[in-house]
């Protein structure tokens, strides 16, 4: 059994006991969540497809934890002016357990 849930306009593919990183949640460590928007539902072999969002449907899932990504560099250049630019970023995320999906 699998769903396709979408969040941080996102979509995951996921199954009970996945662990996902996702966007940056306002949520707690430890904390469980309820996601209703769910797009796709797979169950013994019977698909089901929302319209955008499967009714009744929903994903339990427990907060791991917060945390940052690997730094990404963005250099940007002109040859022969000395323009340098050199900008880092870390994205911010969210680490999600699956716990079960309700369909």
């Amino acid at each position: 059994m699998y769903a396709v849930i979408e969040t941080g306009g996102k979509q995951y593919r996921v199954q009970e006991g996945d662990v996902i990183q996702v966007e940056k949640l306002a949520v707690i460590e430890g904390q469980t969540l309820n996601i209703n928007e769910v797009l796709l539902v797979e169950k013994n072999g019977m698909i089901t497809v929302g319209t955008p969002v499967v009714e009744g449907a929903s994903v339990v899932v427990k907060v791991i934890g917060q945390g940052k990504a690997d730094k990404v560099i963005a250099f940007r250049y002109k040859s022969k002016k000395h323009v340098r630019v050199k900008k880092g970023h870390r994205q911010p995320y969210t680490k999600l357990s699956v716990e079960t999906i309700q369909a």
